[in-house]
């Protein structure tokens, strides 16, 4: 079997572009993988259509790790975000091809299974009114939904700093968050990597009371010694990773022991195995793992493939019940959360069971993407100009 060629479908909205390539061979099987770029969408496009020439036409798509390799290091360049994201859906395509072929899911291919069913976590359900009444009752309808686990960036457009009156109301949500969601509910602590040593280890105590199940991204991803210093000095288990895109550079945070749990990105890190090979290091460190998944479905099945096989795989995040959750309708097969547990439930369909609608997918044509941290009302996820 060889691949033919590949196309590119990219699915908008406002603050979001989910690029889904195809991958197609010469046998009739196809594949799927999908990222979500942040504002560089058009740069992962002209690089897929290099790397089609360069690497992936005429390759064997059982040949997995030779493919990412190649892909890695054939160009002679330090491969960042946008070459680690072309080579994951290229790769998670790849998996799926081998997958139908054989009549068998991906994580049969990947060892098999530890667990039939792997725990979920909202996000993007705050899109609303930033009152400690209006998250009451989203963080309710998250509830209702049947999941046990969510989370939240309740900083506004803190940095760096964060005075005592906008403190005061980050509580005051987080409080009434708690509240909605009853003491058993995991309640996530996000802070997007936007303050100092000092002030996260301020705030990580202020909201300890409300007993967070992680602390995400305390200080910016570049200094590690910065978040050492915020590990060192609170309880809160402390989790990172989502802008790491090479599993080479999560060494030095294996090595000083900062985090407790790792959020690599399927879509950022080259895939589905790339990602299982930095699970199993992370096992040997004693660490957790939770990928970061801010994409639609098909990233979401290429996530479980890792957590059905994985077995310190500790929960996946999900944005697709709540943000834009009416692109789902581009995937058939998309997984679901389960009311009854909060969990994904494993799935024996081939591949990574998910098949792209690309009829439905036109209709959701590429937008000017933006989605600003600093920005008052960034957690509306409605740039400003797009009237959304």
């Amino acid at each position: 079997m060889r691949i033919t060629g590949i196309s590119t479908h990219v699915v908008g909205t406002p603050w979001r572009n989910l690029t889904y390539v195809q991958v197609h061979t010469d046998e009739g099987i196809t594949g799927v993988g999908e990222t979500r770029m942040l504002g560089h969408t058009d740069a992962l496009l002209g690089y897929l259509k290099e790397a089609e020439a360069n690497h992936i036409l005429g390759s064997d798509p059982f040949a997995v790790e030779d493919l990412v390799r190649r892909m890695k290091y054939g160009d002679y360049g330090r491969a960042g975000e946008i070459v680690m994201s072309g080579i994951a859906v290229v790769e998670m395509a790849c998996w799926d091809i081998k997958g139908k072929a054989l009549g068998v899911p991906v994580w049969q291919l990947l060892g098999g299974k530890v667990t039939d069913k792997v725990k979920a976590y909202a996000n993007g359900w705050y899109t609303t009114e930033r009152t400690p009444e209006a998250y009451h009752k989203a963080a309710q309808g998250v509830m209702d939904r049947g999941y046990r686990a969510l989370k939240i960036d309740p900083f506004g457009t803190g940095h760096f700093e964060l005075d005592h009156e906008q403190t005061l109301y980050a509580v005051s949500l987080i409080e009434a968050v708690r509240d909605a969601i009853g003491p058993d509910a995991e309640l996530m602590l996000e802070m997007h990597g936007r303050f100092s040593p000092s002030t996260a280890v301020r705030l990580a105590r202020e909201l300890a009371p409300f007993k967070p199940a992680w602390l995400e991204e305390p200080v910016p991803p570049e200094n590690l010694k910065a978040l050492r210093k915020v590990a060192e000095k609170v309880d809160i288990p402390v989790a990172t990773g989502e802008r790491i895109h090479d599993r080479i550079e999560f060494r030095e945070l294996f090595e000083d022991q900062s985090v407790d749990i790792i959020q690599p990105d399927v879509g950022h890190i080259g895939g589905i195995w790339e990602t299982r090979k930095l699970a199993a290091t992370a096992e040997t460190h004693y660490m957790l793992v939770a990928p970061h998944n801010v994409g639609g479905s098909v990233l979401t099945a290429a996530s479980l493939q890792v957590g059905f096989t994985s077995p310190n795989f500790k929960i996946l995040e999900h944005f697709n019940d709540f943000a834009d959750a009416e692109i789902k309708k581009v995937v058939k097969g998309a997984p679901q959360v389960n009311p009854g547990d909060g969990c994904f439930h494993l799935s024996d369909a081939p591949g990574l069971g998910v098949e792209l609608d690309t009829d439905a997918a036109a209709e959701f044509p590429q937008q000017q993407a933006r989605f600003d941290l600093w920005a008052e009302g960034w957690e509306q996820r409605k740039p400003k100009g797009t009237g959304a």
